[in-house]
């Protein structure tokens, strides 16, 4: 049997204003979709995100389905909002990264290799909920490009800081970061296996990336214009 509102609490909600019940619908609502993702996200290291219903959900968070549904159209925006959870956090310890102390170079280093580690971390620990980002990195799932897009707007500025110092080529710090990023795929986003075992380990591919980005001369034309 559900629970509904008592009367005591129905004449205090009575009493408030406008903006009062509206503020706490507002926590009413976020808190329930806070426990909606972490009992998924608890579901999911226990059993895997496709065992996992949404029924198996509702029980958890001692709803009905429908209540789920009040918040989630499919289990699939479910799973959207769990990788949406997930890339936050290991995007709020790149963020952390860059504001180290050091020159724009380190500071790319630490952002690459901080991505990488929580990679390897959660692909060590977690492989469960690991499996799905990398589904959804695979399916090329609108919350992952975003979070790309968002990682390349953490790095851009600090190579457009690099190149200003003369440390880093020039031309345009988005491209260079979306090369970065293509560059280092294999460690910077979840991958479905243990990709974590091939070589180059994301230690040399980070020294690699870093030295290609230092002022050389561009190479761009040069062998069309050889064919000429």
């Amino acid at each position: 049997m559900w629970i509904t509102s008592s009367p005591r609490t129905a004449i205090r909600r009575s009493r408030l204003t406008f903006p009062e019940r509206q503020a706490a619908d507002l926590d009413k609502s976020a808190r329930s979709l806070s426990c909606i993702l972490q009992a998924t996200i608890s579901l999911y290291r226990e059993i895997g995100h496709g065992k996992t219903t949404v029924a198996d959900i509702a029980r958890r968070c001692a709803m009905s389905p429908a209540n789920i549904y009040r918040f989630f159209r499919s289990k699939r925006h479910i799973e959207e909002a769990v990788v949406a959870e997930l890339l936050e956090q290991v995007f709020e310890e790149a963020t952390n990264a860059a504001t180290c102390s050091g020159s724009p170079v380190d500071r790319l280093e630490a952002v690459l290799r901080t991505i990488s580690r929580l990679h390897e971390v959660r692909f060590a620990n977690d492989n469960r909920l690991h499996d799905l980002v990398a589904v959804a990195g695979d399916a090329g799932w609108p919350v992952v490009l975003s979070h790309v897009d968002r990682v390349v707007g953490l790095l851009a500025p600090i190579i457009s800081a690099g190149q200003a110092r003369g440390d880093i080529r020039d031309g345009s710090a988005a491209t260079l970061a979306h090369c970065l990023l293509a560059a280092m795929n294999a460690h910077v986003s979840a991958r479905q296996g243990n990709a974590f075992a091939v070589r180059p380990n994301s230690e040399e591919m980070i020294d690699f990336c870093i030295n290609s980005l230092g002022q050389t001369r561009c190479r761009t034309g040069r062998h069309s214009a050889g064919q000429g």
